[in-house]
């Protein structure tokens, strides 16, 4: 007789085809011919991500990269060694999916004109629950890309962008961004990097501290020009090549690679810059604002990077709760087990909805719509910040319903609780992130277009009178909380990650009655405003209530009688 394994493992399950949520929304954020050709790829890269790029992950992380100085045969020629585990993977993403090129030109998976920002995030949300750490070479390729030519002088474009945007991997030039020095870090204004103008380009020299994909084709780094002022209003951004037209490498090295808790798999090391030859960006003097345009695409990747990773440890708990057998029954059917897997999903969904509703904030914002720029503004700091602050419980406290298999490196589980850390530190701590939310509503009036945005989703809800009412009054606290903050000029800055939670909580909250309105979906609605309840509403920790009747719906959904939309509230 042959009985299950007491240790339940969904290794090679499709995990696009294994998550319905994700199928049920895609349809609306990608218009319709565009999500038919792009079905069979999501399902391909789903069982790729389920299956053989989960096990090239896994090699990749137990195999970092190293740095070679000099050849064989004594020659100093820098070259930083890849496992060919990493570079399958690379050659996945870059060359077979086209995920760094598909916002850029047509022909990407058959479709004749670029593609909208959904649709990259969409297959990126898969290939992330594999591998973590290549979304950083990706996202800074499409980001230096869309930089470039935003502000790069025509002929510099023309030069780069085939190289950008090539699906041939021996042809691609990958991108990186080169910010960070030691006594500057988050402080823009305190870039030391020089930059001496000889001709039609300049030099650079001094050291960058932190570099991912160091020995990336293409650069953007911030320096500062000879001569020019002090603070953020002398930093100029610069197109930094690896290699020469001659062929020979351009004068910068590598000084060595860095050792770190988590993206294991992808390099990251320090830079030495010693006259190499640079090209200006835009316009000189201003190279943070326009570097700023690459940081918002990285931070919404980052955040993109934290839903997926939520996904993943979520599914991987939800799969252990289903199949698991302790004291008589499956886990799932624990009531403590039940509560603690709510926990987990609604930081998961609330991400996705997040990522979805901000890339079509960018993809009209790119469109020239009115008001979307100021939109995309505000949304990408906050799914930066509540995102990835959120995938770092959802992951460590997913990796618990495994029990001790969940602490072993053989499972997923400890690299992705490794990786979840990086996103609140990379392109801007928490705090820097939050400040910028606050920012965006000084400068730009962001918060104005996010209530506009918002109560346009809440007149399209289908909602229980009571829940309105409460939402309504949720959003205008939020609401004023941001602009009490922003208005303080700097006294109540203490405040500002409060005040990026509620816009965050209120906005997923609203967004996700939205989407269970479109869909329709009875589940999503209790999700919606499980939200609300839950993350802007106050509780009396003395107060024992009796379990919803509907959390098992939320966890394992059952064909039922569907309720109607509006007869459901949780309040």
């Amino acid at each position: 007789m042959n009985t299950p394994h007491p240790v339940p493992d969904q290794r090679g399950a499709n995990l696009y085809e294994a998550d319905a949520q994700l199928q049920a929304l895609l349809p609306l954020y990608l218009p319709a011919e565009l999500l038919a050709l792009l079905e069979p790829h999501l399902s391909r890269l789903g069982g790729l991500a389920g299956g053989v790029l989960d096990e090239l992950a896994a090699v990749a992380d137990r195999n970092p990269p190293t740095l070679e100085h000099r050849t064989r045969a004594g020659m100093d020629a820098q070259r930083i060694v890849k496992h060919p585990a990493y570079v399958e993977l690379e050659r996945a993403a870059f060359s077979e999916f086209g995920l760094a090129a598909m916002s850029h030109r047509g022909g990407v998976l058959g479709w004749d004109r670029p593609m909208p920002a959904a649709a990259k995030y969409a297959l990126s949300y898969l290939f992330v629950q594999a591998e973590f750490g290549l979304c950083c070479p990706l996202s800074m390729t499409d980001s230096l890309t869309r930089t470039l030519r935003k502000f790069g002088d025509p002929a510099l474009v023309a030069k780069y962008f085939d190289r950008l945007t090539t699906q041939d991997f021996d042809q691609l030039h990958q991108g990186a961004m080169f910010m960070t020095e030691q006594g500057a870090g988050s402080d823009i204004a305190a870039t030391a990097v020089r930059a001496v103008p000889e001709g039609s380009h300049f030099r650079l020299y001094g050291d960058k501290w932190f570099c991912s994909n160091p020995d990336a084709g293409l650069a953007m780094v911030l320096a500062r020009i000879d001569g020019a002022p002090a603070g953020m209003k002398g930093v100029s951004l610069f197109l930094l090549p690896r290699t020469l037209d001659d062929g020979s490498a351009n004068a910068y090295r590598i000084i060595r690679l860095k050792d770190k808790l988590g993206t294991r798999s992808m390099a990251s090391g320090e830079i030495r810059l010693e006259g190499a030859q640079a090209w200006l960006v835009g316009e000189a003097g201003r190279g943070f604002q326009q570097m700023a345009d690459m940081v918002n695409n990285s931070r919404l990747s980052n955040g993109m990077r934290a839903a997926g990773l939520m996904r993943r440890a979520y599914g991987e708990a939800l799969y252990v709760a289903q199949h698991r057998q302790a004291f008589g029954k499956r886990l799932i059917e624990l009531p403590l087990m039940r509560r603690q897997l709510a926990k987990l999903l609604l930081p998961t969904e609330q991400a996705r909805t997040m990522l979805f509703q901000t890339a079509e904030a960018l993809r009209r914002s790119d469109a020239g719509e009115a008001g979307a720029y100021a939109l995309a503004r505000i949304l990408t700091p906050l799914i930066k910040f509540r995102a990835c602050r959120d995938a770092r419980k959802v992951t460590g406290d997913a990796m618990e319903v495994r029990g001790g298999c969940g602490y072993i490196e053989e499972w997923s589980d400890p690299r992705l609780v490794r990786d979840a850390h990086l996103g609140s530190i990379w392109e801007g701590t928490s705090n820097i992130v939050a400040l910028d939310v606050i920012r965006s509503v000084r400068r730009e009036d962001s918060l104005t277009a996010l209530e506009r945005h918002l109560r346009g989703l809440l007149a399209e809800a289908a909602l229980h009178p009571r829940a309105r009412d409460t939402i309504e009054t949720a959003l205008q606290r939020s609401l004023a909380l941001a602009s009490q903050v922003a208005e303080a000029a700097g006294t109540l800055d203490h405040a500002a990650r409060e005040a990026a939670s509620a816009l965050y909580h209120a906005t997923t909250g609203i967004a996700m009655a939205w989407e269970a309105t479109r869909m329709p979906s009875p589940t999503r609605m209790r999700m919606a405003q499980l939200v609300i309840r839950q993350r802007l509403l106050p509780r009396n920790p003395y107060d024992a209530q009796e379990e919803e009747p509907w959390l098992s719906e939320l966890l394992e959904p059952a064909p039922r009688a569907q309720d109607r939309l509006e007869a459901i509230h949780l309040f």
